[in-house]
């Protein structure tokens, strides 16, 4: 009884020794990344500039666990067009700082809000959202509506999608969900990005870029953090709110997106009759590196109609 209690512990256990192993994010790791860093109350922030050398300013805010590249190919659109595009990584993700604690909507609010205003962005922004980072914008947006031109969503989270039984259960589950996400979610998640390997992409080694934020300790404990807060919040008062003020919104879904479906265009337009939407065809999840030219091709009239 007593090796079997003990080989239980060693089972239970060697997830969180595994974790604990994985090295830092620090400065060795971060000698390579590209673009610059902020010092924020909540850590250090990777971020990027791209596009125009001068011009209005889109920001771009990505999902769950593709980190600021996934944007790449759509800033390049946008400094065609005339933006200067500013793109970050999340805390948790990419070069960014992995802290501790509840990664809910407030949580990355607070991270975006610090970063306007270590850049000096006051107003007349662009806000852009992929994924989760659908969730954040809208709840941005519905406290700081004075500092947006307009907003654009692409497959955004926040409208009653579900996760799955597997992500649902690790979410609600306590130290045994964190046990099995630890344990499970690293071979999960190069499975999903191999699987998208050879398929065309207009960011070249963006699944690369994926499965290499789990070399670093606090990747898997941030996502399953954001599952609990961010990915778990009703965003319906948030997008009431900005439809109350007038801000406008263009959505952009997959129309084979399986994880957050177009049929969530229906509730955002219970919520927001004004927004604009555009429904991509074949394209799943992977928006906005898969069919980036479609989504760019969305944008235009609308960003071209609202900057005048």
């Amino acid at each position: 009884m007593t090796w079997l209690l003990l080989a239980l512990a060693v089972l239970f256990l060697a997830p969180f020794a595994r974790e604990a192993a994985r090295p830092t994010m620090s400065g060795r790791a971060r000698q390579d990344a590209p673009g610059q860093f902020a010092d924020l109350p909540q850590g250090r922030t990777h971020y990027r500039w791209l596009g125009a050398d001068s011009g209005p300013v889109a920001v771009c805010v990505h999902g769950l666990t593709t980190p600021s590249p996934v944007w790449t190919a759509i800033a390049e659109g946008l400094g065609e067009m005339g933006y200067r595009v500013l793109i970050y990584d999340l805390n948790g993700r990419g070069y960014s700082d992995r802290p501790r604690g509840l990664q809910d909507c407030a949580f990355f609010v607070r991270q975006l809000s610090d970063l306007l205003a270590d850049q000096g962005i006051v107003n007349d922004v662009t806000l852009l959202g992929y994924s989760m980072g659908g969730a954040i914008v809208p709840a941005f947006a519905a406290q700081r509506p004075d500092m947006l031109r307009q907003i654009v969503l692409i497959a955004p989270a926040g409208l009653g999608h579900d996760l799955g039984p597997g992500l649902r259960l690790m979410a609600g589950t306590g130290a045994l969900g964190r046990w099995a996400m630890l344990s499970v979610y690293g071979r999960s998640m190069r499975r999903a990005c191999a699987a998208q390997r050879d398929q065309p992409v207009s960011v070249p080694g963006i699944t690369q870029i994926q499965i290499g934020q789990l070399r670093h300790r606090g990747f898997i404990p941030a996502v399953l953090s954001s599952l609990h807060g961010a990915l778990n919040e009703h965003m319906e008062q948030a997008h009431r709110t900005i439809a109350a003020v007038g801000v406008p919104l263009l959505a952009i879904w997959g129309a084979a997106d399986e994880i957050i479906p177009p049929s969530g265009k229906d509730t955002l337009s219970d919520w927001n009759p004004d927004a604009t939407h555009h429904i991509v065809p074949q394209a799943g999840h992977a928006l906005p590196y898969s069919h980036s030219s479609d989504a760019l091709k969305a944008m235009r009239p609308h960003l071209i109609h609202v900057a005048g």
